[in-house]
């Protein structure tokens, strides 16, 4: 008996494989219109942007796309507010599927006043179980001081909830710390910083950090010239001086 020809030899011989029945696409929308409060907005933007600034086109990183998590249900995903996928950054993102592209390693949530209820936050962490993150992230701007920031880890299977002091928490992921500090014109954003060193700047903070050094430099020189002209005018004056004896 000879072999089946595989769907790739088919074609390679010029042959079309044949159905029995016609296929039923399943859509994965890519947005959907949904309201976003003014401070959920910036304070989305803000991480997003500290990610892709700081991680570089090293790891690809996005910002509340739908990540899908079943190729046949299309009402199993999540929209994180930022995630990070330890791969290079390639194409655009559009909606992420994980049976194409792998599971984003690291979600982040930045809590709305849409999903800050208890049932709601055990619902996300379900998902993002099923999901397979390794790492995931909760900043609600709303709580008290001290309890703003969550984070989980996966241990063997699980997302167990990890203790958090002082609004500061090492990633066990990437390269940084996640840290809850004003920025900008908030008084509280879920911020990162680098594992040895300060935050992370803004982009607003690294425009006013070069504009701070543009003027200490412009006043450097000013300084310089000053300086420069105001020994002259002394060896100008010694000069004359001395011309002025020398010719008595």
């Amino acid at each position: 008996m000879g072999l089946v020809p595989t769907r790739a030899a088919a074609l390679i011989l010029g042959e079309r494989p044949r159905y029995i029945q016609q296929p039923v696409p399943v859509v994965f929308p890519e947005e959907v219109e949904l309201p976003e409060t003014q401070l959920h907005m910036e304070l989305r933007s803000l991480l997003y942007e500290l990610l892709v600034d700081y991680l570089g086109l090293e790891f690809t990183v996005g910002s509340e796309q739908f990540v899908y998590y079943a190729a046949d249900d299309p009402h199993q995903s999540v929209a994180p507010d930022a995630f990070v996928r330890l791969e290079p950054r390639g194409e655009r993102i559009r909606s992420w599927k994980t049976w194409e592209r792998g599971a984003p390693e690291v979600a982040a949530e930045i809590v709305s006043d849409s999903d800050a209820p208890e049932p709601s936050v055990q619902d996300k962490l379900a998902r993002y179980r099923r999901l397979g993150v390794r790492e995931l992230v909760r900043f609600d701007p709303q709580a008290p001081a001290g309890s703003r920031l969550r984070v989980w880890d996966r241990v063997e299977g699980d997302l167990v909830e990890r203790q958090v002091a002082g609004e500061r928490a090492a990633s066990q992921v990437l390269s940084l710390v996640w840290v809850v500090a004003a920025a900008d014109d908030h008084e509280a954003a879920l911020r990162v910083a680098e594992p040895e060193g300060g935050l992370v700047l803004t982009r607003t903070e690294a425009r006013q950090a070069a504009e701070a050094d543009r003027q200490a430099a412009e006043a450097a020189r000013e300084s310089e010239s000053h300086a420069r002209k105001a020994a002259e005018a002394r060896v100008a004056a010694l000069e004359a001086e001395l011309g002025r004896r020398g010719g008595g």
